[in-house]
């Protein structure tokens, strides 16, 4: 789990690049506003990309290839 630290407004403002270094090694930071946490900087995170309910297997990079006569003649073509 990473490790969390709180700061206030003025802080993250002053510190915002240092901040961002700390998110990139893991860090997680609380952005206070008289101590009342406000925001969170996390480490982003790229959402996985699904379609819809589906599963679908890896496509060949030649699936799409013209067919030679061979695999033309099995299908009767």
């Amino acid at each position: 789990m990473s490790a969390l630290a709180v700061v206030n407004v003025h802080e993250a403002k002053t510190n915002l690049s240092r901040l961002l270094t700390r998110v990139e090694a893991g860090e997680e930071i609380v952005i206070a506003r008289g101590g009342k946490p406000i925001a969170r900087l996390e480490p982003y995170t790229r959402p996985e990309v699904r379609l819809g309910f589906l599963d679908l297997p890896d496509i060949p990079d030649d699936f799409f290839a013209p067919l030679d006569d061979a695999e033309l003649a099995e299908w009767g073509l």
